[in-house]
């Protein structure tokens, strides 16, 4: 079971160094010793490690009061993370655009991909996986710009004004992440010929290649999105 049944826990776990996952770990035998690279990002992430500490234990009301703090430093972070992002860009002459796509959705998106790959190491099927990956960005688009744009048009309406939002170079973007989107769920049908075996892993060089596709999909994304916004490259 994951969870924890006292802040005291959550502490101990948070300041000790764990080893990293092992997946030829069976019962019975000794666990793993933290490596060099163990304790190097034990430190690294003390400080968010000592913040999580914080968050109520799951034990508590039924792990309600855990959820609905989480949901509330996830909202605080996600504000913090945005103005840090757009004061950033600032200082550097960048479009906000352009951090949103390269900084800001990477560090949102990093948790998602590490849940990811946990899912397809111990899950049998890939679905897991890839389901998290679409799931997340289906909640990232139809309820985190649904819900922000449905507070933000009560409110002006409640003040009597009219809410607009210019579009800017969203048209594009999101036109461009459906190709690439598509381009990826075909790769991943390919990928079920009985030579390869399955949408993740297989051989190593059906899977080194797989990987630096999706990978150069990622960077021809931030790239033609990015010459669109500063006018490079005509969109619509």
């Amino acid at each position: 079971m994951i969870g924890t049944s006292s802040w005291k826990e959550q502490f101990v776990e948070a300041l000790t160094v764990s080893a990293g996952d092992d997946d030829g770990e069976n019962e019975g035998e000794e666990p793993p010793t933290p490596s060099c690279m163990d304790y190097i990002m034990h430190f690294v992430t003390l400080f968010w490690k000592i913040i999580f500490a914080f968050i109520p234990p799951t034990d508590m009301s039924g792990g309600y009061l855990c959820f609905v703090v989480s949901i509330f430093c996830i909202g605080v972070v996600t504000a913090i993370i945005g103005d840090v992002a757009s004061h950033f860009g600032c200082t550097l002459g960048i479009k906000d655009s352009v951090t949103a796509i390269i900084f800001v959705a990477l560090g949102t998106s990093i948790p998602d991909t590490f849940a990811s790959k946990v899912a397809a190491i111990q899950d049998k099927y890939a679905d897991a996986s890839v389901g998290n990956v679409t799931g997340s960005n289906a909640v990232n688009v139809f309820l985190g710009i649904g819900v922000a744009w449905t507070i933000a048009a009560c409110y002006h309406s409640f003040h009597g004004r009219e809410f607009k939002v210019e579009p800017g170079t969203l048209a594009f973007s999101v036109t461009l992440f459906c190709t690439e989107a598509l381009v990826a769920i075909i790769v991943l049908m390919i990928r079920r010929n009985p030579r390869i075996g399955g949408e993740l892993g297989g051989p190593k060089k059906a899977k080194i290649v797989t990987s630096i596709f999706f990978f150069s999909l990622w960077i021809v994304y931030l790239l033609i999105s990015s010459l669109e916004a500063y006018g490079i490259i005509k969109g619509f």
